[in-house]
């Protein structure tokens, strides 16, 4: 296993600014990265694929998740539950591999309590105008819906320079946002090279310091210390 800590990078952002699409293209790329993938109650889309784009679960599996500690980080946004599980990222690092994870942006506040030196990329759109437009044309929300969507991407947006890096989602294509994470990716790998990592999976640690992914009971707030936000709301796993 080679001596460089294996990367857990946070890639957050506001509903709608293409989260989902930009990380499907890097793993159609073939980008050698472990892609985390969520779990959710939401129902299934159209064109979407049960454990690739998420796992599609039950709120009873869910919340048995929830009670086995299962979960690195969980949240109820607009009625669905949404939560990362952990056996499969710790695992990863364990293997060395440099882990991708897409989260709302009170969970990357959550993951970066737990997990100090993960790396938070936060996607941004090009204006508020451009985000209003990308989400009326998935035409997946109600008026009222999108109008609390908008309410809370704004919200979302003052948390920007909390985050270690910022990201533009350009409406005219990916291949530039892409490439300011792979490159992103490589400044982090030079900074931390010959550092050394644990994991752990409820036991005894694997190597060194500094990956130790136990939950810890820290009240919830955005990265900058403001309260949490109406309509969405993200806890610690179960201890």
């Amino acid at each position: 296993m080679s001596s460089t800590t294996p990367l857990l990078i946070v890639v957050s952002g506001p509903s709608g600014v293409g989260k989902d699409a930009l990380l499907c293209q890097m793993k159609d790329l073939g980008y050698p990265y472990f892609f985390a993938v969520t779990a959710t109650t939401r129902p299934q889309r159209p064109g979407e694929t049960d454990g690739v784009d998420y796992h599609f679960i039950t709120e009873a599996k869910f919340t048995d998740m929830i009670e086995r500690g299962e979960l690195l980080e969980w949240a109820n946004v607009y009625g669905n539950l949404y939560g990362i599980p952990k056996k499969p990222v710790e695992q990863a690092l364990v293997e060395g591999k440099d882990v991708i994870v897409r989260i709302d942006v009170q969970g990357a506040a959550t993951i970066k309590r737990i997990a100090p030196h993960a790396s938070l990329i936060f996607v941004s759109p090009p204006s508020m105008e451009e985000l209003q437009r990308r989400l009326r044309e998935r035409k997946t929300e109600s008026p009222a819906d999108l109008e609390l969507r908008l309410k809370i991407a704004q919200r979302e947006m003052e948390t920007l320079p909390s985050f270690d890096y910022v990201v533009v989602s350009q409406k005219d294509g990916m291949d530039v946002a892409i490439s300011q994470i792979e490159a992103i990716i490589t400044a982090e790998k030079c900074r931390r090279r010959g550092l050394r990592f644990t994991v752990r999976l409820g036991g005894e640690p694997l190597n060194a310091e500094p990956w130790n992914l136990e939950p810890i009971d820290l009240p919830e707030v955005f990265l900058d210390g403001k309260e949490k936000i109406p309509g969405a709301a993200s806890n610690q796993p179960a201890q």
